[in-house]
């Protein structure tokens, strides 16, 4: 039993482990985030909102219908409901009735409360898609952003290992006397220096994961980390199209247009609703009545008795219908006012509307100019080191046989290591330029 309870444990210590270390992949990490993100609940339940507005846009349009109820008992002084003279009995009295209204017209205000309605839930959800767009970006580039880091220190490392190799080699050097001791210390200095580099890029790494656990809302830091991929600059045609074709496609489809030019449908609806203040209102009503009361007196064949409480109720029904007309005259320029400030409100609507095209223009020209930045940049710093590495190689050779210094390999083998992060920096920072443009031309976020 002893054994089965510790390979049991075993195992369970194996899983939790397993979950610890979990991998998260680009495409894991922006679902994560849009499924968990409390902005994006926010906006859920502001959508829901919106839906329910609707239902209550509906239920104006729809009669309305009530009923009542009403028991008492009176001791003393009262009025005998059947004659209306007063009497000092004790009465129980029972009224019940029913009554119904509906707007026939009122401005057409109901049927342009019900359009508003209708565009602010279409409004709310490309609020939210909006979002979401926003969240796969943020994510996409702190991913990215632990991919270079991570990339860094690999370099880091592997710079330093052949540093300790030139570090041995130099020491044996020294030792048999073929070069002098400050060869040897130059050497060291280099170490220490790609050391320190190396707690660094370590610093870096943590704080890129930090950053990308914290936009996933994830708080366990120390056993959150990234699958161990290597992304190529990905083959993409986006540079084909002009920056003016990726805007006018972009225009069609942006959740941020969209919810922009929804506010102005908004804007519209609202003015129309106070301009419907301006009409007489007409609405039609009916009711219906009944009541018991026990010291009720009706004549009959025999004399005066009380009826039972079911004929009461079928004796003294009654019914009441009709129609009311409302026409504004004055209301202290209420009416007014309101259309005013309603005018205004879709003139800013419309501004902010061409101020988000403006803004998505802007974006986009300089996320184009980005692309063509960078990948001259990316282009420029693969050719600076490969020329760098070729004078490495050189200076290598040199220093073999004793032609030159410590300090001046060092120098060739530091300007190789600022060639390498530059090329990893620049490929990265290129990569996420091309997706952004991409994801402007309507292309999902993808790094394959």
């Amino acid at each position: 039993m002893k054994r089965i309870l510790a390979t049991l444990l075993l195992l369970f210590s194996i899983v939790i482990s397993n979950a610890q270390m979990r991998k998260w992949t680009l495409q894991e990490c922006v679902e994560y985030a849009v499924d968990n993100n409390l902005t994006i609940e926010q906006y859920e339940l502001d959508l829901e909102n919106a839906n329910i507005d609707r239902s209550d846009a509906l239920g104006n349009m729809l009669p309305s219908l009530s009923g009542n109820t009403s028991i008492s008992s009176n001791t003393g002084f009262s009025i005998n409901p059947t004659n209306n003279l007063p009497t000092n009995q004790t009465a129980l009295n029972v009224n019940m009735g029913l009554s119904s209204n509906v707007t026939l017209f009122d401005g057409l205000r109901n049927i342009h409360q019900m359009n508003r309605a209708k565009i602010n839930a279409i409004a709310n959800q490309y609020r939210l898609d909006d979002l979401k767009d926003d969240i796969r970006l943020s994510v996409a580039n702190a991913y990215l952003q632990v991919l270079s880091n991570k990339e860094q220190l690999k370099t880091f490392r592997a710079q330093y290992a052949v540093t300790e190799q030139d570090l041995k080699r130099t020491k044996e050097l020294v030792e048999s006397g073929v070069v002098p001791r400050g060869d040897l210390l130059e050497i060291e200095a280099t170490a220490a220096n790609q050391e320190q580099q190396i707690i660094n890029g370590e610093g870096m790494v943590l704080i890129s994961r930090v950053n990308l656990a914290q936009l996933l809302q994830i708080t366990d830091y120390e056993n959150f980390d990234i699958a161990e991929e290597e992304f190529d600059v990905p083959p993409s045609d986006i540079l084909d199209n002009s920056a003016k074709v990726i805007f006018d496609k972009a225009l069609t489809y942006r959740n941020d247009i969209k919810f922009s030019e929804s506010n102005v449908e908004l804007a519209e609806e609202d003015l129309k609703i106070a301009r419907g203040a301006y009409y007489p209102s007409l609405s039609a009503f009916f009711q219906y009545g009944t009541r018991y009361s026990d010291v009720t007196q009706i004549p009959g064949a025999n004399g005066p008795y009380t009826p039972n409480f079911t004929d009461q109720l079928w004796i003294f029904d009654g019914i009441s219908y009709g129609a009311q007309l409302n026409v504004p005259i004055f209301n202290g320029w209420s009416t007014r006012n309101n259309v005013k400030r309603s005018q205004i409100s879709l003139e800013k609507a419309k501004l902010q509307f061409e101020q988000t095209k403006l803004d998505l223009e802007t974006t986009i020209q300089q996320a184009y100019v980005d692309v063509n930045t960078f990948e001259k940049a990316y282009a420029a710093a693969e050719k600076t080191l490969e020329a760098r590495r070729l004078a490495y190689e050189y200076a290598k050779e040199r220093y073999d046989v004793g032609l030159m210094n410590a300090f001046d390999f060092s120098q060739a083998q530091a300007r190789v290591d600022n060639a390498q992060a530059d090329v990893i920096r620049t490929k990265y920072d290129y990569i996420f330029r091309l997706k952004i443009l991409e994801f402007y031309f309507g292309l999902p976020i993808s790094l394959n």
